[in-house]
């Protein structure tokens, strides 16, 4: 029997280095505790006290980023303990435990928000990301994201829509050559850019071309791009390329998706949806601290 999505989504994501995600808490963590630290517990806690808390989530979601609260926690209190209850990749329900810690209380509450702005902006980009992957599946067609993130949270931002089941894309302009239309206004034109392109690329470097019509496709395809991507196509366009490209090519569809025009996106024979609004429009997902 294969693995519910759920599980399957955990087993697969491999978790971010700390030596990657320790610098960004580190940056949110000093702004958040400015000059002085957090004055509120200094006034009113004991400097030895100690807490016991839970994360957990207020709403269904899809969890990402607890190595987010774990190291804001560890970076205030070295000594303090920190268990994961529900991992990355895995589905929450509204009163899911998602990981128990105790330490220090002055240290945990002014690690709080930190932690929690992060751990609830990941899983967020995982719940939005998960709702894509459930909507094409049985499709063939694969989800990714594009270089549409936050500054400074790009490999955060991407690793959640990892743990929502989606793929990336490029992470930075050095990954591979992705042509776009300001590319061919400079050339002079879609075949002339990828023929350049083709000349520059080393042999592990891929080579995608966008086009806004199916004429730019033919001219393209001609050149061999490994990947064209359909720009704004309509579904009966989409489908004429489909036929036209004829496994030529990997084709993405981008523009023009939404939870509402995903499903048909995906069903003209697509290979891969972009999904600029996984990184840029995903809601916070509703995450608490809470003292037990």
């Amino acid at each position: 029997m294969a693995a519910p999505l759920a599980s399957l989504a955990a087993h697969l994501v491999t978790p971010l280095p700390d030596l990657l995600v320790r610098p960004i808490v580190d940056m949110a963590l000093a702004e958040d505790l400015g000059r002085a630290g957090d004055i509120t517990a200094q006034a009113c806690i004991d400097a030895d006290a100690r807490l016991s808390v839970v994360w957990a989530a207020r709403q269904d979601g899809r969890v990402a980023g607890l190595s987010c609260a774990r190291l804001a926690l560890a970076a205030l209190d070295p000594t303090a303990s920190f268990a994961v209850v529900t991992p990355d990749g895995a589905d929450a329900a509204p009163g899911a435990i998602l990981a128990r810690a105790q330490g220090n209380a002055r240290a945990v509450l002014a690690a709080e928000r930190t932690g929690l702005n992060l751990l609830g902006k990941l899983s967020g980009i995982a719940t939005l990301t998960r709702a894509y992957v459930r909507l094409v599946q049985g499709t063939g067609a694969t989800i990714v994201d594009t270089r549409k993130t936050t500054p400074g949270l790009r490999a955060l931002e991407k690793y959640a829509v990892r743990c929502g089941g989606g793929i990336n894309h490029r992470f930075g302009l050095d990954d591979a050559i992705l042509i776009k239309d300001n590319h061919v206004a400079a050339c002079g034109g879609v075949g002339e850019a990828v023929r350049r392109a083709r000349a520059f690329a080393g042999h592990l470097v891929k080579v995608e071309v966008e086009v806004d019509g199916l004429n730019q496709l033919e001219d393209a395809l001609r050149h061999r791009p490994d990947v064209v991507m359909l720009d704004n196509f309509s579904l009966d366009d989409l489908k004429t390329a489909v036929a036209l490209a004829k496994g030529r090519a990997v084709l993405e569809a981008s523009g023009g998706v939404n939870l509402t025009t995903v499903r048909a996106i995906a069903e003209t024979g697509v290979d891969v949806i972009s999904v600029g609004a996984l990184t840029h429009s995903a809601l916070v997902l509703d995450i608490g601290l809470d003292a037990v």
